[in-house]
């Protein structure tokens, strides 16, 4: 950031990016850093109004413009058509996993509810969980036998003819599996699926004709915590259940311009930030190609290499979380400790599965991953 009228402000600002490791937290994750230095620079007095956003009403003109940039950023980026709805809502993804039924498991039959899980690791899991609260559940396919190492090919799906939708984690963060793209069950004959994309969204383009309603928590590829993105097709507000709460029901969030209660406004904020930095990358088209280099230099490292191993049937690996092992798990301590001092921060495993993960989204750059490549190739020769 350059401040000539504040040099001190300045300096303390290069200061800081020199001391920026490379992140590979799965969230909440890296932001670019030049959204970061924006929104620094913008935070005691956006664009001469004298006031924080963090200060400013959600009703505000200020802040009702930020808002409509936003909206239209995101629309812009991912192709949304025209007939689905935006949403910021709150309460994260985990929100969302009881939101969801509440919102939709009763449109095909108040009386016997239903709706179809495919389960493929820990996300998806809870998600089943929690809505048998509210409905019958059925569950189509697993791959639990396997550890989660793979997802359930669709032709062995066992969906239900009277489910109100289908729902699937597009990318499992914690396995580290990822559907490369979302499969056709007969949504052209009206079925519904319901795709939790925290973890990828705005990493590659989404089919809109594969899938009905998205949603994600911000702190992944979007921005900070504190905002959920949900892009529902408009046919499908209106059918929410009787005790649903008003904040959660898509169809008045959606008459109220996600202002029925007051919005997350400085995470909606820093996630437009994100928009715009995002387009000036080339949009989603172009991050994708990114993606794709990255995942395959890690993958490919890992793949040639005894000392570490991936566990992820190739066919679904995720572009965003790769999980690995040491093959000696007594050197882990050492391995991220080693990590550490090198810049390379956040790579341990979830304690459900162990091992290590790199979160490798949007914001982090190629170098990061050629650097964290260059360290373990390093530490296999030093540890041989």
């Amino acid at each position: 950031m350059n401040d000539p009228q504040n040099p001190g402000l300045a300096a303390m600002m290069q200061n800081a990016l020199a001391e920026r490791v490379y992140n590979f937290s799965p969230g909440p994750a890296t932001l670019p850093a030049e959204v970061l230095q924006q929104a620094a620079q913008e935070m005691l007095s956006w664009r001469g109004t004298g006031m924080s956003v963090m200060e400013m009403s959600h009703r505000g003109k200020e802040f009702e413009s930020i808002h409509g940039q936003a909206l239209a950023d995101l629309r812009e980026l991912l192709q949304i058509p025209k007939n689905f709805r935006i949403l910021f809502m709150q309460g994260g993804a985990i929100g969302q996993n009881a939101i969801v039924p509440l919102n939709l498991i009763n449109r095909v039959d108040p009386k016997q509810p239903k709706a179809d899980f495919v389960i493929t690791g820990t996300w998806s899991v809870k998600s089943e969980k929690e809505a048998r609260r509210y409905g019958e559940v059925n569950v189509a396919a697993t791959s639990q036998d396997q550890k989660y190492s793979r997802i359930p090919d669709a032709a062995s799906w066992n969906l239900s003819d009277d489910a109100a939708y289908v729902h699937l984690c597009t990318n499992e963060t914690i396995v580290g599996v990822e559907f490369q793209q979302i499969p056709d069950i007969g949504q052209d004959q009206g079925r519904i699926v319901v795709a939790d994309a925290s973890s990828h969204i705005l990493s590659r383009p989404i089919d809109w004709s594969r899938v009905q309603v998205v949603y994600g928590g911000a702190q992944k590829n979007i921005g900070p915590a504190g905002v959920t993105i949900v892009i529902v097709r408009e046919d499908l507000l209106g059918a929410a259940h009787p005790l649903c709460p008003s904040a959660f029901n898509w169809r008045l969030v959606d008459e109220n311009n996600s202002m029925y209660n007051t919005p997350p406004t400085y995470a909606i904020y820093v996630s437009g930030l994100v928009f715009q930095w995002l387009k000036r990358q080339g949009g989603v088209a172009a991050i994708e190609q990114r993606n794709i280099a990255k995942a395959t230099a890690l993958y490919s490292f890992l793949d040639q290499s005894d000392f570490y191993r991936n566990e992820i049937d190739p066919s679904c690996r995720s572009r965003m979380n790769v999980p690995f092992f040491l093959a000696d798990e007594s050197r882990n301590e050492a391995f991220l400790t080693q990590a550490r001092a090198n810049g390379l921060v956040q790579l341990k495993g979830h304690k459900s599965v162990g091992g290590m993960r790199a979160s490798i989204y949007n914001a982090m750059p190629l170098e990061g991953v050629t650097a964290l490549i260059e360290f373990m190739r390093e530490f296999e020769r030093t540890s041989a």
